[in-house]
């Protein structure tokens, strides 16, 4: 998966949206945020390469971090409607 800074990013959103290249997006070289573009004609192809991309990204994260998969779940996990105040 290409890496890409996070000004370069937004500089040049357009063309990566154009692209069909899935990217992982990094801020003072950790990563912030994956840009998984997804064309409806592909029958769902690009959708499963592009998360399995995802997936080798997520794992090294992991690894990077030393966080274990239930640790990397709840940092994913969205705030907002899991009960909490």
């Amino acid at each position: 998966m290409k890496e890409v800074g996070i000004r370069e990013f937004r500089d040049h959103a357009s063309k990566y949206f154009s692209g069909g290249e899935p990217l992982e997006v990094k801020r003072h070289g950790e990563v912030v945020g994956v840009y998984l573009p997804v064309r409806r004609k592909s029958g769902g192809e690009e959708l499963r390469a592009a998360l399995g991309g995802l997936s080798e990204s997520l794992e090294e994260l992991r690894r990077d971090t030393g966080m274990s998969e239930e640790e990397l779940v709840e940092a994913l996990a969205p705030k907002s409607g899991r009960g909490e105040s």
